[in-house]
Formats: structure tokens, sequence, C-alpha cells
């Protein structure tokens, strides 16, 4: 990529203290701040520079990467941060040239991280119920991401079923994402990876079990992430006060092929079972691998 900025190029512009301003350099425009400066003057400009509004305050400038640009994207409803996107394209398994389906788009954040996965190969298909969001979620790839053929938006009730079908990857964000499981089956090819992002307990629990009674699905793998920044200056080593503790739920669970038989349901867990150091759960520590 070329180092030096472009027109209608999203620029990150860092005061002194570190405060952080999202900007698009569209020619003509003007820059307000603290101080004004016109688009202009930083297109042709090197990534890293500092550059000089009105007021002679300097500002380190540079393009924003994902995680600076998802907290600072306009949005009417809340985004996927960035140490929740992470685990969610991982355990997802999203790689270039797969076919993946978002249910729900919201702002467009996870849609960018996803493009940005597939590659110019892959696919991405959205669905999203509500117009405003899917105004909010083009415009924002528009901006932030740049042309997308491999993009298609769907205005369209994802309850009432997905066009497609044999696709690699579902990815749901939804109040009620249970209800959508018989047709993320329907959806995906076997082997194919369902990721569930739910905020609450209550969702989350409600969705494992319905993945653990469904014959399409299994293993079922839930977790959440934290992410604690340090502050590293001298002698001063420890924690930010401040942290980013719990956003959401991520459920991970796989796709079955049709033909395989459905296992006898599990027994209920007893206060007896432990968990050897292999990590395996052993009722009454009775583990055949001991007898070796």
């Amino acid at each position: 990529m070329d180092p030096k900025f472009k027109p209608n190029d999203a620029a990150l512009l860092i005061d002194r203290k570190g405060r952080r301003y999202l900007k698009i350099l569209r020619p003509g425009i003007k820059l307000l701040i603290r101080g004004e400066l016109m688009a202009d003057e930083i297109i042709g400009v090197e990534e890293g520079s500092r550059i000089k509004f009105s007021t002679g305050e300097s500002y380190l400038v540079l393009r924003p990467t994902y995680a600076d640009l998802i907290p600072h994207l306009p949005r009417a409803a809340q985004v996927i941060y960035p140490k929740d996107t992470g685990p969610l394209l991982i355990w997802g398994d999203v790689f270039p040239g797969a076919t993946v389906i978002e249910g729900g788009t919201g702002a467009g954040a996870l849609t960018i991280a996803l493009l940005r996965a597939v590659g110019p190969a892959g696919r991405v298909i959205s669905y999203e119920i509500r117009e405003d969001f899917a105004k909010a979620a083009t415009k924002n790839v528009a901006t932030f991401f740049g042309d997308a053929p491999n993009w298609t938006l769907h205005l369209h009730d994802l309850y009432q079923g997905f066009k497609e079908t044999a696709v690699d990857r579902v990815f749901l964000d939804l109040p009620e994402p249970g209800r959508a499981l018989p047709l993320a089956a329907n959806a995906l090819r076997p082997g194919g990876v369902l990721v569930c992002y739910v905020p609450t307990t209550v969702q989350l629990k409600d969705t494992c079990e319905e993945l653990q009674r469904s014959p399409s699905f299994s293993e079922i793998e839930s977790f959440e992430t934290m992410l604690r920044f340090w502050q590293v200056k001298g002698m001063s080593v420890r924690p930010m006060h401040r942290m980013i503790a719990h956003s959401a739920f991520i459920i991970v669970s796989r796709r079955l092929s049709d033909n395989v038989e459905p296992l006898p349901a599990s027994p209920l867990a007893t206060e007896n079972e432990l968990v050897d150091a292999d990590g395996l759960v052993n009722p009454n520590d009775d583990d055949p691998d001991d007898a070796a």
C-alpha cells in the first residue's frame, strides 16, 4: 500500500495526550478539531507524519487500524469490539475464499472484518431486517473498506430462511439465535462452523441448550474474552485502572452430516465427577486410561 494519503482515505489524528480523531480526507473539506486544517494538506503526506492545525497544535497522522476504527465507527447499534472480533474469526475459522453468512449486520464492524478475512476470492452474505442498520452498514463498508463486489446485503428477516446453501460459516448476532438453528443447519455444509454472539447469560444458556438438543450440531464451546491494557512508563509497570471486561459470549459449534447417527442422551453430571490431569471428566475417578 502507498504510504501517502489519497483523497477520501480515513485518517487517524492523534494529539500529544493520545486523544484520537477519525477523519475522512475529502478534497476541499475543512477538518475541525482544535483549530482547522484543509484535508488537502494531508493528502499526499506520508503516514507517520506530524501535521499542524491553525492553532499550531501538532497531530500524528496515521491510517486507522481495524482496532482504531471500530470504536469510532458511526453507528446506531452496538458494534462488536476488536477484542471479540479476533476470537470470532479464529474460532470461526474464517479463511481466504470462504463463503460466510452474517446474520445481523448492525454498523458493519464484523462485516468489514469478514470481508478482509475471506479476501477477494471469498464471499460474505449479510442479512439485516432493519433498513436504517442496513444503510449504516453499507455506508461504513464503502467508506472504511472500499469496493466490496463480493458482499451481498439482504434486507430480509433471516428467521424466514436463508437463500444460500452449502456455505462454509454462519455468524449470528441475534437476540434469539436458537430460533435460527434449523435455518443455519440448512445453510451450512457438513463440517461448517456456526458462531453465535450473545450478551447475556440467559441467552448463553438458551442457545447452548438449543444446540445440545439439535441433531445438526456438535462440538459446542462457549467463552468470553477480556482485555486489560498495561501502563509501562519507567518504573511504573502496572495494569491500567480500566479494562474491557465482559461484552458478550461467543458460542461455537460444528455442523454434522445428516447421515450421522445421533448419540444417546448423556446422563446428568453428578457431584462425584472428577477431572483428571489430562482434562477428562471421569465419574468416581475411574479412568480407563489409568489401568493401562
